[in-house]
């Protein structure tokens, strides 16, 4: 059992058993939870965060897995970000969206979209059910969370949910319209998230969980610079997939 001290007192973690592995197929997963009897405020989830945690709910967590170390956290450096070529055409091809911040409260229209996301992306059975109900696991009543509308003459085409902590903001989940592939929808919410860091002079965007050998991980190299929680402490990301992306500039 792990205890982290935070300015409401101690914080007391509790590993699972194990179970299979949701990302890399024959392996086995553990993961380590906080207390979900105690309340993690913002300024504790910040430090928590650069511990390598993460949040689904209120449920704080990171990888504790016995024979395994691929799940990495991950953070931007947003005022050494650079662009690559691709990148900045990305940016030019989605000019045309409006975006809409502070959003909190989740509608039917967030959950039509997240059903239509996820039975593209990841083959799910969904179901109509409320959308407060059905798209918990992205809200904390907790932690600063809102979102970011991307809207083309008024359609919602994608949702970006943020966590703000004391030094940067944290990706927490973003789904969008699948019926768009050549927009880029994805790789523009990260560029969007940088820049919205840099416009509130925050230092860091949190992009989760890089595993090199999953592929719905593997796109996060494409962001330059980026440093990764290894060995209990934050570096730069060193890899052959670094190179070739920068090589792109």
């Amino acid at each position: 059992m792990m205890i982290f001290n935070t300015s409401t007192g101690r914080l007391f973690f509790f590993s699972t058993e194990p179970r299979p592995c949701s990302y890399l197929p024959g392996r086995e997963a553990v993961m380590l939870f906080a207390d979900p009897n105690k309340a993690i405020d913002s300024d504790s989830y910040g430090r928590l965060i650069d511990y390598g945690f993460r949040r689904s709910g209120d449920n704080v967590y990171r990888p504790h897995c016995r024979s395994c170390m691929e799940c990495i956290p991950v953070r931007i450096p947003v005022a050494e970000m650079e662009l690559n070529r691709t990148q900045r055409r990305n940016v030019k091809r989605n000019a045309d969206l409006e975006i809409v911040r502070g959003v909190t409260e989740f509608s039917d229209e967030h959950l039509e979209l997240y059903h239509r996301y996820q039975q593209s992306r990841h083959d799910a059975d969904t179901t109509s059910q409320d959308a407060e109900d059905q798209l918990g696991f992205l809200r904390s009543k907790f932690i600063d969370t809102s979102f970011l509308e991307f809207r083309l003459d008024g359609r919602l085409l994608m949702v970006a949910v943020i966590d703000v902590v004391p030094q940067g903001l944290s990706a927490a989940y973003t789904f969008y319209d699948p019926d768009y592939p050549q927009r880029g929808l994805g790789v523009f919410g990260v560029l969007t998230l940088a820049e919205e860091c840099r416009q509130r002079e925050l230092t860091w965007l949190y992009l989760g969980y890089w595993i090199k050998n999953c592929d719905k991980m593997s796109y996060k190299t494409m962001f330059q610079p980026l440093h990764a929680y290894r060995d209990g402490q934050w570096e730069s990301l060193q890899s052959d997939e670094k190179e070739r992306l920068l090589s792109e500039s």
